[in-house]
């Protein structure tokens, strides 16, 4: 079993403390998996009692990245000599335990939930308790007429770059500050995720994400332990005299969010941090303003949201879910269950 420990390096990028925690915490977060060949394609003279291989990967991380990691485990105790020079890993590819294929340009912290959410539905359960997300390994005949991508790194890569660039536009209205970064900066964001680097990936990743409050360069960051962890900019508040933070989340023309729904559509809209009335844009505004019938305003929630595996309060402002829980793509990935009982997960 595969675990990924966490890197603590010093940090050469200047955020608040506050801030930077919920960005570890979120980076630091693994997802159970079981990953078993299929049966079927197991090359003969295989060690069938050893098909099934377990690790805890990262949220941030993607299915391609793991598949090194998994293939030398298979090499060395699975397949013989003669199976291991006629496999070719860039024929492989995964598939969920029911038979629904695994889309490689999502997070696997987003097919976790995203899966997780819609196995309680068909199963009519509504248990809390963490299970392995059990994947099904093929080795050849990838089905390249419904894999959005083909299954290699390089082909996840530029999806990922595709992403965070699509989020830069949704924030700024230009993808200016992602095309502006050097080419080494670029690869540098992936390769902090091939890596699980985290003080790699945010060195380059806090020039285009926006900040919870302004970054004073002559002053140190607040302690968690501040008020800084509970409250927003000044700028960020109705009727505030102080001048506007530029670089700051509530400033940002719209927070990059999409929500998942099971065995269903991918919501996109543009999502101000500020309503035009002056109010901060919070979870729960936003939720009963695009589904409506799951989260009727003024009644009890019919659903419940997940965000980076957590059950996100009601009252989570959109600007500092955009800038402390965002994806390793920039996106905020709100993932939509429904409620069984009135009792889990209720707001």
């Amino acid at each position: 079993m595969s675990t990924y420990a966490p890197r603590h390096t010093p940090s050469a990028f200047s955020t608040p403390a506050s801030t930077t925690l919920f960005r570890r915490l979120t980076w630091e977060g693994t997802v159970p998996l079981e990953v078993r060949v299929d049966a079927k394609e197991l090359p003969a003279n295989s060690d069938r009692g050893l098909e099934c291989y377990y690790m805890q990967a990262p949220r941030v991380s993607y299915l391609p990245l793991l598949v090194p990691e998994i293939k030398r485990f298979l090499m060395d105790v699975v397949f013989d000599e003669a199976a291991a020079r006629v496999i070719k890993e860039e024929d492989w590819w995964f598939e969920s335990e029911e038979g629904s294929l695994l889309k490689w340009h999502w997070s696997i912290g987003l097919i976790y939930d995203n899966h997780t959410i819609t196995a309680s539905l068909r199963n009519n359960s509504s248990s809390s308790q963490i299970t392995p997300l059990r994947l099904v390994l093929h080795l050849a005949s990838p089905p390249t007429d419904k894999l959005l991508l083909s299954p290699s790194t390089d082909a996840c890569k530029q999806a990922f770059m595709g992403q965070l660039k699509e989020a830069d536009f949704m924030r700024w209205g230009s993808t200016k500050r992602m095309t502006g970064l050097r080419k080494a900066e670029q690869d540098g964001l992936w390769e902090g995720i091939k890596e699980h680097n985290f003080d790699e990936y945010w060195r380059v990743a806090a020039k285009v994400t926006p900040t919870t409050t302004p970054t004073r360069s002559t002053s140190p960051p607040p302690p968690p332990s501040s008020a800084s962890m509970h409250t927003r900019p000044p700028s960020a508040d109705p009727g505030s005299t102080a001048a506007p933070d530029r670089d700051g989340a509530y400033s940002v023309r719209s927070v990059p969010v999409r929500i998942y729904l099971p065995d269903g559509p991918v919501l996109q809209d543009l999502v101000p941090p500020v309503l035009e009335d002056g109010t901060v844009h919070t979870l729960a505004k936003f939720l009963a303003t695009h589904l409506p019938l799951l989260f009727p305003p003024g009644k009890p929630p019919l659903a419940y949201a997940l965000v980076q595996g957590v059950h996100a309060p009601p009252d989570a402002e959109m600007a500092w879910l955009g800038a402390c829980m965002p994806s390793a793509d920039g996106w905020v990935n709100v993932c939509v269950g429904i409620l069984r009982d009135a009792r889990v997960g209720r707001f």
